[in-house]
């Protein structure tokens, strides 16, 4: 994202977290509930004990916990914009690998991980038709082993004048984007009425 999306999200996020500390309210999730449910779909791409993860977007790092909880340990990255968000994700989960920057900051070589994952980090308003979320899959496909995982609201079932700051996209566009990267694609809507995840396999 340009310069100055890019500061407009770290300011977002920095009175965010100075409101609500520790809080799905600080990563502008409506529920802890709904949180779980979006990991849920994204860890049934295939995410197995043992795997390494890199999570992108990854707030206080609550995917990790999640996954652990559910006897899913694994090697675990995650990688946020909001200093002030990681601040508190690291008292939270000390010892945690979770590192300031975007996807673009890294210069992390071609197949570093097992999965990379995303949820809720495409849902912001760029301004730019897609070409920042285009890069962006692009260069998480690039980095995975096995595969990929991504959510957004469905530009099908909302209203686009209620979106306010965020975006929604039209799933049969970016699935025919995510097949020129992959031949094995699939679209899940069957969790949520408004979202919709995106699997990208490599065999």
């Amino acid at each position: 994202m340009n310069a100055h999306e890019r500061q407009r999200m770290v300011a977002r996020h920095r009175d965010s977290a100075r409101v609500h500390g520790y809080s799905t309210d600080a990563l502008f999730w409506t529920s802890r509930g709904l949180q779980k449910q979006l990991f849920t779909v994204l860890a049934e791409v295939g995410v197995a004990a043992g795997d390494s993860v890199l999570d992108v977007g990854c707030g206080f790092g609550d995917l990790y916990s999640w996954l652990r909880g559910r006897k899913l340990t694994v090697e675990y990255t995650g990688i946020d914009i909001s200093p002030d968000i990681l601040e508190i994700g690291m008292r939270m989960n000390p010892g945690l690998n979770l590192l300031c920057g975007e996807l673009f900051d890294f210069d992390w070589p071609q197949a570093s991980f097992d999965w990379l994952l995303l949820s809720g980090t495409l849902n912001w308003q760029l301004h730019d038709d897609g070409a920042y979320m285009r890069r962006l899959v692009s260069r998480m496909y690039a980095l995975c082993r096995h595969g990929v995982a991504f959510n957004m609201l469905d530009a099908r079932k909302i209203d686009a004048e209620l979106l306010g700051e965020m975006r929604a996209y039209e799933p049969d566009d970016v699935l025919s984007f995510c097949r020129r990267l992959s031949p094995d694609c699939h679209c899940r809507t069957d969790y949520l009425p408004d979202d919709f995840t995106i699997y990208m396999l490599k065999r």
